[in-house]
């Protein structure tokens, strides 16, 4: 009997507590269980888009071996609409730029660019794009633009470009002596095996000796 009671005051003091805080409990829960369920859906979500986007990178890339710009550029088109928050988005621009630029299209080749540089999620993406910008920009004789351009922070591995292209801003500027020392760094930060340190060393070369 003692037990029964003390049973039933347990019980009692139960439903008190739950009558009190039952509704908060709940809720608790319900939340618990919306984020876990919220936290799978989301990286199923991410898993699908990259999968889907994946997809058409590699028709792509078939449309690039084939030399299909149009095709390259509609794919492309089609994944930064869809799937900008993936990688394959990024890359599928960048290639998109070169196609662009490979038939004349410049400002195409340039707003392109200037997207990955916006959006894209991996900093040496922003990088290659910004390199690639700098180029289009000097085949459009604006070297001063170019230079603005590569004043932008980037990655260690990317010095050498960076001054190589750096010191053709400049010399298509008229400034001799700093595309010099530009191409100085470019050369002593290639590889000693890279064809571009050869190309470097020729710009060298063709301004002569320094003054």
């Amino acid at each position: 009997m003692a037990y029964d009671l003390e049973e039933q005051e347990q019980l009692a003091a139960i439903k008190s507590w739950w009558s009190q805080y039952g509704k908060l409990v709940i809720v608790t829960v319900v939340a618990a269980l919306l984020v876990v369920g919220g936290i799978r859906g989301w990286h199923y979500y991410r898993n699908t888009q990259a999968a889907s986007a994946l997809t058409l990178f590699d028709q792509m890339q078939r449309a690039e071996r084939a030399s299909d710009h149009k095709k390259v550029r509609d794919i492309a088109a089609q994944m930064v609409d869809k799937y900008s928050s993936t990688q394959y988005a990024t890359m599928a621009s960048l290639a998109a730029a070169k196609s662009n630029f490979d038939t004349g299209d410049l400002p195409a080749a340039k707003s392109r660019l200037q997207w990955v540089i916006d959006n894209g999620k991996e900093e040496e993406a922003r990088d290659v794009a910004r390199l690639r910008l700098a180029r289009v920009l000097l085949d459009e004789k604006n070297p001063a633009e170019a230079l603005k351009l590569l004043e932008a922070k980037h990655g260690e591995s990317f010095i050498g470009l960076y001054a190589d292209v750096k010191g053709d801003a400049l010399l298509a500027g008229g400034k001799r002596a700093d595309a010099r020392a530009a191409y100085q760094i470019a050369l002593e930060k290639s590889d000693a095996a890279s064809p571009t340190r050869q190309i470097v060393q020729l710009k060298i070369d063709a301004l002569g000796e320094n003054k």
